[in-house]
């Protein structure tokens, strides 16, 4: 038996381990995917008589509106060279070919600043801000020469837009080489993938790959990479606010997981709660079971004894008659018998007043009800409305790019945001579709007024769904704060065609919890 209690509560410790333990990140495709629209292939164009002809090409990638980050060496022979410029080539079919201008060069750093010469509308990467140096998955976006050379292309083949190639390792640890910061790792790269990004699971930069190891055949592979840490200078340096994110990266499945724990943790400490909480009624129902039975018997004696003190004032008041009768005193007599009787009913109605033992039940109801009414809260929450402050939740959210900072919502009863943008009502559910024109990416807007939950997730779309989206949002045209339920609900429904076109995860989600703004 002690065996049997000894194995439960190690079984019981080590599901409690597992409950807590920390989720492991898994890498999302669809955020490689994203990334990968905003890389570009740079091509060295050397211009004569009209002709171009492209003499060496690289790899790059956005990092702000129109403005790219490539390797120094990758543009090193346009400085100077009136015959030779930059063409920018997108990774999406769609997208048109542009030249570039070179902005700065750090030959020391090995990275070069690009400026496009005409809009490109790459969305640009998000860098990570606190990024592992040691151990991790790594993924190398580029476009390495001998995949162009096996695939047979021609040299006027790079000038059409290509997804780069995707590779795949494994972070080998953080040193310096060449006088700059640079990351080690295995992800191959090759000739033309120099410029290209160096990504987390999140799709989120880590460096600038720059070079690889020259080795034989029988050692393995490095590669190397200009680490964050020489990026983020150089870009602010010349007047580039990158987008810096420096929060863990977790999957949406890790984020849905961890709140599923929670709210499993919840839920058991709810049962728990719940069955002190009956175990302390059921023991209070004893003591009031006790304290009603004993308030019945001390109202029965009560009875008794009132009975029994009138029933000895009748007679008192009886005898008193009797002798004013024999004395002649006729007004005495009758007023001693009329005494005597009111005692005699008195006593027979405190007797019969008595409460009875069926009555503890009753009585034990009461008490129970009392003590409940008692212990209910005195107010309701209300659902929320009005001027909101929403906080945001990190542990309920995944956040590649996005801002966190807290927002400002004023809620009305109708659906009406900030008192201009009126929500679309479907399923009992609040939402507003947002499709931007000048960013590769749709937002789902959602309120819960009975919870005081903001949600907004996004979707990092490819141009051909987001064409699309902006298809679908031109024939719909949301109604005016005000216009009541019924528009609500009309713009619910037709903001279905939208959400149609969407994946079955966002690539973000931010949780926020809304209160009464101070």
């Amino acid at each position: 038996m002690a065996g049997g209690t000894l194995l439960k509560r190690i079984a019981q410790a080590l599901a409690a381990l597992l409950l807590f333990a920390p989720l492991a990140a898994s890498a999302d495709p669809a955020d490689i995917s994203a990334a990968a629209r905003g890389v570009v292939r740079v091509v060295i164009v050397q211009v004569e008589g009209g002709q171009l002809t492209p003499v060496s090409h690289g790899s790059g990638f956005a990092v702000a509106p129109e403005r790219i980050v490539t390797n120094a060496h990758v543009v090193k022979d346009v400085q100077g060279d009136p015959m030779l410029t930059i063409g920018l080539i997108p990774s999406e079919s769609g997208g048109k070919p542009v030249y570039g201008r070179i902005v700065a060069v750090d030959a020391r750093r090995d990275l070069a600043l690009i400026a496009t010469t005409s809009p490109m509308h790459l969305p640009p990467l998000t860098i990570a801000g606190n990024p592992t140096t040691d151990t991790g998955t790594v993924s190398a976006l580029g476009y390495p020469m001998n995949v162009d050379q096996a695939q047979g292309l021609a040299l006027n083949d790079i000038f059409h837009p290509q997804p780069p190639v995707r590779s795949t390792g494994a972070l080998s640890g953080s040193r310096p080489a060449r006088d700059f910061d640079s990351l080690l790792h295995t992800a191959p790269i090759a000739r033309g993938s120099s410029g290209g990004p160096l990504l987390d699971d999140c799709g989120r930069v880590l460096g600038v790959n720059s070079f690889g190891t020259d080795s034989g055949s029988a050692d393995a592979e490095f590669y190397f990479a200009v680490s964050t840490r020489e990026l983020v200078p150089f870009l602010r340096a010349n007047g580039v606010t990158p987008r810096v994110n420096g929060g863990p990266c977790r999957s949406l499945a890790d984020v849905e997981a961890q709140e599923r724990q929670q709210s499993e943790r919840a839920q058991l400490a709810n049962e728990a709660r719940s069955a002190a909480d009956q175990q302390r009624l059921a023991l209070r129902k004893e003591q009031l079971s006790r304290e009603a039975e004993f308030a019945i018997l001390a109202e029965r004696e009560s009875g008794m004894a009132l009975s029994l003190i009138l029933l000895m004032a009748a007679m008192g008041a009886a005898g008193l008659a009797i002798h004013a009768h024999h004395t002649g005193l006729k007004h005495n007599s009758e007023l001693g018998f009329v005494l005597a009787g009111v005692a005699v009913i008195g006593a027979g109605v405190a007797w019969a007043s008595r409460p009875g033992f069926d009555q503890i039940a009753q009585r034990l109801d009461e008490m129970v009800r009392s003590e409940t009414s008692a212990s209910e809260p005195a107010t309701v929450a209300k659902p929320a409305e009005g001027a909101l402050m929403c906080s945001f939740v990190p542990e309920r959210s995944r956040v590649t790019g996005s801002d966190t900072a807290d927002v400002p919502l004023k809620w009305s009863a109708d659906g009406c945001v900030n008192g201009q943008t009126q929500y679309g009502l479907s399923s009992g559910e609040w939402a507003r579709v947002l499709v931007p024109d000048d960013e590769e990416a749709v937002s789902v807007n959602r309120f819960d007024p009975a919870s005081g939950e903001y949600r907004v997730e996004r979707y990092l779309l490819d141009r051909g769904t987001m064409a699309r989206a902006r298809a679908a949002r031109a024939g719909l045209k949301p109604p005016t704060c005000g216009a009541g339920e019924a528009a609500a609900r009309d713009l619910g429904a037709r903001q279905s065609a939208i959400l149609s076109l969407l994946p079955p995860q966002p690539n973000e989600r931010l949780v926020y919890k809304c209160s009464a703004a101070r």
